[in-house]
């Protein structure tokens, strides 16, 4: 199962719009999935008591990245930077099992003209101290306003290409992770 983070907690994200392609590419080639959206997330993980003691609301979230054979990681830019919800939601997840040895995959959308460069790689930063295996093809949407109609629609379908190559080569990058015996 490929576990697909909505990185944002922002209501009507255009992160929680890519996120319905992302699924959708992973849908066409018959890979089960699951989307975990940060807008769900329980208010009780931003205590400090959280850090000690985890909030019940959060073992969904847990199970499902522990029981993941990847993720995708779909991240929007704010402030030059990933929004800390989704830093936030890291720091929550047991260490070091939740990402050790994890084929993960990126996917940035912002207003900017980088499309998410600096987010997604700040997270290779973290998922790599993890040691998780990333997968180096990345997709970027800079420009997303212009990218998304208000039905939530591309408006070019160079996007829905790259990200159904994305998620081909994904889908074997784990394949190939789980026949090598790199991942249990």
């Amino acid at each position: 199962m490929i576990v697909i983070i909505s990185g944002t907690n922002r209501p009507n994200s255009n992160t929680r719009k890519v996120t319905t392609h992302v699924v959708a590419s992973y849908k066409s080639l018959g890979v089960k999935t699951q989307v975990l959206d940060l807008a769900e997330l329980p208010e009780a993980i931003i205590s400090p008591a959280a850090y000690a003691e985890k909030p019940v609301e959060l073992k969904k979230f847990t199970d499902a990245i522990l029981a993941a054979d990847g993720l995708v990681v779909i991240t929007p830019e704010y402030n030059g930077g990933l929004p800390g919800i989704l830093k936030l939601f890291i720091d929550m997840l047991p260490f070091p099992e939740s990402f050790e040895q994890r084929p993960v995959c990126f996917v940035g959308l912002a207003a900017g003209i980088w499309g998410a460069l600096r987010p997604v790689e700040q997270l290779q930063a973290i998922f790599g101290y993890r040691n998780a295996y990333i997968f180096p093809e990345r997709v970027f949407m800079p420009g997303i306003s212009k990218l998304l109609n208000e039905a939530g629609q591309f408006t070019s379908p160079d996007i829905e290409k790259r990200l159904a190559k994305q998620a081909e080569g994904f889908v074997g990058f784990v394949e190939s992770l789980r026949a090598k015996k790199l991942r249990p």
